[in-house]
């Protein structure tokens, strides 16, 4: 019986750490928070009868790991996770007759900020609650988090960044592509916070909200949490909203949050409960995960059980083909629901669905809804061996543990559909008017095969007044639109072809990399990509199998004898850099960041790559000593290792 609770930890532990480092490393969901919940508290419970913890569980492990693309620096504390209950009366004994706070427990990005001197010295993110990411840039274009602050001491204190709803609803909204779409605000806003140009931060309206001081140089705050918060207020923070609450008042003012979840614009899981009295709270310590002063409590999600009715499959611009949960509508949460993302194959998989299942649904965050579990686990879903849309061969593919369904055919009309509704979107081609709807009209009616057709559309144009819904009016507006984005940029082209992975920011990172000379671009091999900072393999590889194919190549000259592309002016006379390649990393001293110092290089005509090789001019690294990965392939390659100041002084 040990042998087999051992080995059953053992799968659990596997279970639940693939589905962290997706999570939290990955910005991808291959469970649902409600199933994480279950495992988790089922190892937990084995780990308590056997006396038993292994090295690798995550009841003992915090957090994710730091990714490799940002500087790292170890907490001056360990940030430890939070006990959990999701019992109201455990709750309420857990007080043990004292007073406390009770606030929101945020869903985004714990981060930690130290200010020296009234003003942001560091920003870095919690990491794995040992090592984090440094994020200073970042931070500094937080929404609202103040530039100055009347404090002049070492202060020290930790918060939640989020993004509203609302605002997350308006990003989405902007992206043409539904199934491109993100999944929530917790995973825009943790790929938001972690972005290496901060430009991209600061449009995505990030909001910092306090929740735990953890050093102010000689205040005193007579041993209140209270006193702390009001402090962090005057000095300009936004503090997470808080109850001061005693055993007598808990249950009320859990009420009073309960009640407001449902319109808070501001995502959150849960609550938080941490003792008023300072010095009570430190005396009680810490186990090796959670300390003692404070403990979370999630809401007890409003199951209710339903009937699965169908599984729809929704093709996309990509290929990828994602299940759709169809059921017996119920109300949750004060609406009524009947479809939920299943969002890959390794989720259908996993939660062993059938048509006539009898399935729990909740709403994540009492917001999104999802399968629970499926109490009848009849696991009969037939995974579709075609195209619901062009009737073409399907295939399953793995991608970081997570398996997902495409059609492989590269004319699928699905396929058609979505990449003219990209080619035709805001930071692509820009042409007003242009809805899916009547895109997927004119395709319907042949006048549009091609990215050129729709220049041709003109052709049409009788046609095209006498259909349902436009009419003469809204031909000439259209028509008009499109004569108007003939005139357009080379990044805004090779975004619109709609190549796998190739956004517009990369679009023109690649631009400039071969100076706005699209035939290079088309000859380009991925080895050369691929060196290109932002790039990598997988894009480099994209970039090229798509210019290969002879068919996209004929389809592209047709296109550029319609339009257009401004062409972009260069300084022959600054080119000062022109034949030379270099590599920046680690924390820059003159420069806001390494992409700042990036687009400097690049404007006097130089390179600048992620990785060093044989052909890297110099490793630009404030830090010549150290021991990171860049500095040992720079030394074994022979390639100057140059700080910033002596880069500055031989180069510009």
């Amino acid at each position: 019986m040990q042998n087999e609770k051992r080995s059953r930890m053992k799968e659990l532990a596997a279970i639940l750490n693939d589905a962290s480092q997706a999570y939290y490393a990955q910005d991808t969901e291959i469970m649902s928070n409600y199933e994480y919940d279950r495992l988790y508290d089922e190892l937990a419970a084995l780990e308590e009868e056997t006396g038993v913890t292994l090295s690798n569980s995550p009841t003992i492990r915090v957090g994710y790991e730091a990714v490799d693309d940002l500087p790292k620096e170890r907490h001056e504390r360990p940030m430890l996770s939070l006990g959990k209950t999701k019992s109201r009366e455990e709750l309420r004994d857990w007080l043990n007759g004292n007073d406390a706070l009770l606030s929101w427990k945020l869903d985004g990005l714990t981060i930690v900020l130290t200010f020296f001197a009234g003003k942001l010295a560091k920003a870095v993110t919690r990491g794995n609650g040992e090592v984090g990411e440094v994020i200073t840039n970042n931070a500094r274009v937080f929404k609202n988090i103040p530039v100055s602050i009347p404090f002049q001491g070492e202060l020290i204190l930790r918060g939640e960044a989020v993004i509203t709803y609302s605002d997350f609803e308006k990003i989405n909204r902007q992206i043409e592509d539904a199934q491109s779409r993100y999944k929530n605000p917790r995973n825009l806003c943790s790929g938001s916070v972690r972005q290496l140009n901060n430009k991209v931060t600061a449009e995505r309206n990030v909001m910092f909200y306090a929740f735990s001081l953890v050093k102010a140089e000689g205040v005193d705050f007579e041993n209140s949490r209270e006193n702390q918060f009001r402090f962090l207020t005057e000095q300009g923070f936004d503090v997470v909203e808080y109850r001061k609450v005693t055993p007598d008042t808990i249950l009320q003012e859990i009420e009073h949050f309960e009640k407001k979840i449902e319109r808070y614009d501001i995502p959150s899981d849960g609550l938080v409960l941490v003792y008023e009295d300072i010095a009570y709270g430190q005396s009680l310590g810490a186990t090796a995960k959670f300390p003692r002063d404070s403990i979370a409590f999630k809401w007890a999600d409003e199951l209710r059980e339903t009937v699965l009715k169908e599984i729809e499959w929704s093709p996309s611009r990509t290929g990828l083909i994602n299940p759709i949960a169809v059921f017996e509508p119920v109300e949750l949460e004060g609406t009524t629901v009947s479809r939920a993302s299943v969002h890959n194959i390794s989720i259908l998989r996993g939660l062993k669905l059938g048509i006539g299942d009898h399935i729990t649904v909740y709403k994540a965050n009492m917001i999104i809804p999802q399968i629970a579990e499926n109490l009848t686990g009849s696991d009969s879903v037939q995974i579709p061996e075609y195209c619901p849309v062009c009737g073409q061969a399907t295939e399953i593919r793995q991608v970081n543990e997570v398996q997902s369904l495409y059609c492989t055919n590269p004319l699928c009309e699905a396929k058609k559909l979505k990449s003219f509704t990209l080619f035709v979107s805001r930071d692509a081609m820009n042409i007003d008017g242009f809805s899916e709807a009547t895109l997927e009209k004119f395709i319907g009616k042949g006048f549009i095969h091609e990215y050129a057709d729709i220049f041709r559309l003109e052709r049409f144009a009788e046609e095209i007044t006498q259909m349902e819904g436009l009419g003469e009016k809204s031909c000439q507006n259209l028509l008009a639109s499109i004569d108007h984005a003939r005139k357009t940029t080379l990044p805004r082209v090779i975004y619109g072809l709609g190549i796998t992975g190739i956004g517009l920011a990369n679009a023109k990172m690649i631009c400039r990399y071969y100076r706005y000379d699209l035939e290079a671009m088309k000859a380009a091999q991925a080895e050369e990509l691929s060196e290109i900072d932002g790039v990598g393999e997988v894009l480099a590889g994209t970039f090229h199998e798509y210019f290969a194919d002879e068919k996209n190549l004929s389809q592209l000259d047709n296109l550029l004898k319609e339009i257009e592309i401004a062409a972009e002016q260069i300084d022959e006379s600054a080119q000062t850099l022109a034949g030379l390649s270099f590599v920046i990393t680690g924390s820059l001293n003159h420069y806001g960041n390494r992409n700042e110092l990036k687009e400097l290089i690049e404007e006097k005509g130089g390179k600048v790559t992620g990785s060093v090789s044989a052909k890297t001019t110099c490793l630009i690294n404030n830090d010549v000593n150290s021991n990171s990965s860049k500095n040992k392939k720079a030394k074994e390659l022979g390639v100057r290792i140059v700080s910033e100041e002596e880069f500055m002084g031989e180069y510009l």
